[in-house]
């Protein structure tokens, strides 16, 4: 039986995967700030769906709600960002050079949770820095 996470990870692979690509195509048309603005409309698009999902009763937590205010912040930040670097960029270095970022959540996951690094995941570290090396040379 597969686990429980498998699915929704499966689909965010698959989201996340045609998401990246996108952006290069419609910078050839706007301007990564106006693309910005429209990912935007699709996100309280799909924000309306959860909220009526949840009957338009989320869960209220003084803490909880700033880090997902925060959380949302770095997400758009960074979308901003990834849409003036495939402005310019191949979509597959900028693609694959961004996908480090797991890196970092493995590192604050560390320093901060202090879940331990196994010998395994090290060696992905290692392998995803030497991918980007030579997908970039």
């Amino acid at each position: 039986m597969l686990s429980q996470w498998i699915l929704p990870a499966s689909l965010t692979l698959v989201c996340w995967g045609v998401w990246s690509f996108i952006p290069k195509i419609t910078t050839r048309y706007i301007h990564p700030m106006s693309a910005m603005v429209y990912e935007v409309v699709g996100s309280i698009i799909v924000g309306s769906v959860v909220l009526s999902l949840l009957d338009f009763r989320p869960d209220i937590n003084p803490k909880g709600i700033c880090l997902a205010v925060f959380t949302g912040i770095l997400g758009l930040t960074g979308a901003l960002g990834f849409l003036f670097a495939v402005k310019s960029g191949k979509v597959s270095v900028v693609a694959m050079f961004t996908s480090l970022s797991p890196v970092i959540t493995l590192a604050l996951g560390w320093l901060v949770l202090k879940e331990p690094i196994t010998l395994k995941e090290g060696l992905g570290i290692i392998s995803a820095f030497a991918a980007i090396y030579f997908f970039t040379s």
